[in-house]
């Protein structure tokens, strides 16, 4: 098992100038982040890499589509562009060393019809992540996709839905990303949403249900960590976080008013507190 930071508590984009933020995670004991890719850029991608391959640290990736990229949209051209989206932001994984990719990439965060998604926007979405799965395969990279709470999105709320999506998608590849958080508010046992996930469960995000520290909310932990042992998930641990320090991304999370003292304190403490109970 190996305990991960999304780097989104400080930043959306990551580069040199993090330097001392990523040293200083390494040395308080992570074994890697995981770096949002939201504008991939081929050069700033492998100076990435070779900061953290020089750093010692593992890296994992979190993106999101925006809504001119939209996979499920009627029109084709917004799809063709979230194929070509999808296809730059695996480049940008593959320049940077980075092995897994995880995010609602099946539709944008926020968009909301007012409907149930339909048979077409299902399909449409098969189409382009299936390619994005192929692509993303040739560059010995998985893909690991979150289903989101119906506040966020309609297309993929449930571990059910999103395990029914990738076999269906029938990527070896291509698999899904748990969030305890949306889990939290979307399923009503999570024992049985993590075996539902069991065979294709690719990563964990460990997000508490305020969205701050780990092990100081209600998510069910126990629960949580005894069950992913069961179906013997040892992979990544990724603590997810949001605070204020970006206004944009604090807007989209909904963040409304300080719910820890300090960045280093949610990321210390959470750290401490994955280790000691997963053991």
């Amino acid at each position: 098992m190996r305990v991960g930071m999304n780097l989104l508590l400080w930043t959306t984009e990551v580069g040199p100038s993090h330097r001392d933020l990523l040293k200083q995670l390494r040395d308080w004991g992570f074994d890697g982040v995981e770096i949002p890719i939201f504008s991939p850029q081929p050069q700033r991608a492998r100076e990435l890499g070779l900061l953290l391959d020089d750093l010692g640290l593992e890296r994992t990736a979190v993106t999101v589509v925006p809504p001119e990229a939209n996979p499920i949209h009627p029109d084709p051209s917004v799809r063709t562009k979230a194929h070509d989206y999808l296809k730059s932001v695996v480049e940008a994984c593959h320049l940077a060393g980075i092995r897994l990719l995880a995010g609602p990439f099946h539709s944008p965060v926020g968009l909301l019809t007012g409907r149930s998604r339909t048979q077409e926007e299902w399909r449409w979405a098969l189409e382009i992540l299936q390619q994005t799965a192929d692509l993303a395969r040739s560059a010995r990279i998985t893909l690991a996709l979150e289903f989101l709470n119906r506040f966020e999105s309609y297309f993929l709320n449930c571990a059910k839905d999103t395990v029914e999506f990738t076999a269906e998608a029938d990527r070896p590849n291509l698999g899904i990303l748990y969030d305890t958080y949306h889990a939290h508010l979307e399923e009503k046992n999570v024992r049985a949403a993590i075996r539902t996930c069991a065979g294709a469960l690719r990563h964990v995000h460990i997000s508490e249900n305020d969205r701050a520290t780990p092990g100081e909310g209600q998510v069910r932990w126990r629960e949580t960590f005894d069950t992913l042992k069961d179906i013997g998930y040892a992979d990544w641990l990724v603590i997810e976080a949001f605070g204020q320090a970006l206004p944009e991304l604090a807007a989209a999370t909904c963040i409304w008013r300080r719910m820890f003292p300090s960045e280093e304190h949610l990321a210390r403490h959470g750290l401490e507190w994955v280790r000691s109970n997963w053991d």
